[in-house]
């Protein structure tokens, strides 16, 4: 049987429309982080590039071990050390900080990560494999919504979000560690900008 964490996990992968509160797991990702404007940055592209060409190399080199469907993409975001949330509309996407990531199976570990660089080295060598790690990451208390529509529309839902956190009586906890999370559920090269699914997701604690 493949497994498939957006059916399986649906409640990481498919939230309502509506915002609710949910206690992310701890889960191991393959990160890279960057700079810049996702739409014309070079170093993004190689990013997502190099996340996917590793993600695949390890599940082509897994299917004795594994049967499953690689994740989406998914990033985490601030903007040099202003952006604290609340749908503030950011105009200047060249101060973007992020780390693009993409969740592995629970057998994934530094030696199949590695194994996995020297493999796409020979294919891809103008990829910088060194930029890829191997992470573990616990969210914990979050609230989460899915966002339809395009990126540029999503301060009015984060907006949205974050007063849903406050009025149930919750605390933005939006920090260098705990950032804004984005889920990319849709493939933006197949689908019109504004079908487009994004899980938007912010730490939070109690008050």
């Amino acid at each position: 049987m493949t497994i498939d964490y957006k059916k399986t996990q649906k409640e990481l992968y498919l939230p309502k429309t509506a915002p609710s509160v949910i206690d992310v797991p701890r889960m191991t990702f393959i990160t890279v982080d960057g700079e810049g404007d996702p739409n014309t940055s070079a170093e993004y592209t190689a990013a997502v590039e190099l996340l996917y060409g590793l993600s695949y190399t390890i599940k082509m080199g897994s299917k004795s071990i594994l049967e499953y469907v690689v994740p989406p993409l998914e990033g985490l975001w601030s903007v040099d050390d202003d952006f604290r949330g609340g749908g503030a509309e950011i105009n200047d996407k060249s101060k973007f900080i992020w780390t693009m990531m993409i969740r592995q199976p629970d057998f994934v570990t530094e030696d199949i990560l590695e194994v996995a660089k020297i493999s796409l080295a020979k294919k891809k060598p103008n990829l910088d494999i060194s930029k890829a790690k191997l992470e573990t990451i616990t969210e914990g208390l979050c609230v989460q919504v899915m966002h339809i529509g395009s990126y540029d529309d999503e301060p009015a839902t984060v907006a949205a979000l974050d007063g849903f956190a406050i009025e149930n009586g919750y605390i933005l906890d939006i920090n260098d560690i705990r950032r804004h999370h984005e889920i990319y559920i849709s493939d933006p090269r197949k689908v019109a900008p504004e079908k487009l699914k994004t899980v938007i997701r912010h730490p939070i604690r109690k008050a």
